[in-house]
């Protein structure tokens, strides 16, 4: 039996891009922060997302224990996604990241650029 060599990180911070890194999956869960969410709530949150890529992001976010799918045996079928307990330990540090864009965004764009959720906002389901 071969003996798996063990995953290299040169630091932590690869670790956490491996888990939560791409241009989606902290725009995902920063929107989990605040409640589960179906997933086309989740569409109307973020309409440059294709079904594809979100369907893709969310199995690798529970893949990596951080999203959790609950589906309902009901007709028609209902599936939410919420954030795990292990999942909602990034919170703080997506909010925070949040502020910080929010930081960059008055820098590099000044009055030129709006944006429409921050972690002092609730999510509106209805865009």
């Amino acid at each position: 039996m071969n003996k798996q060599e063990p995953k290299v990180f040169r630091t932590a911070v690869e670790g956490a891009l491996e888990a939560i890194g791409g241009k989606w999956k902290p725009v995902i869960l920063f929107h989990l922060t605040f409640g589960m969410k179906r997933n086309g709530q989740l569409l109307r949150l973020i309409p440059d997302i294709t079904q594809k890529v979100l369907t893709q992001q969310l199995r690798e976010l529970q893949h990596s224990g951080i999203v959790r799918r609950i589906s309902y045996d009901e007709i028609p079928p209902r599936v939410e996604y919420d954030l795990t307990g292990f999942g909602r330990t990034l919170e703080p540090l997506l909010h925070s990241m949040c502020l910080w864009g929010e930081s960059y965004i008055s820098q590099a764009y000044g009055e030129a650029a709006i944006v429409l959720h921050s972690p002092d906002s609730r999510d509106d389901d209805s865009l």
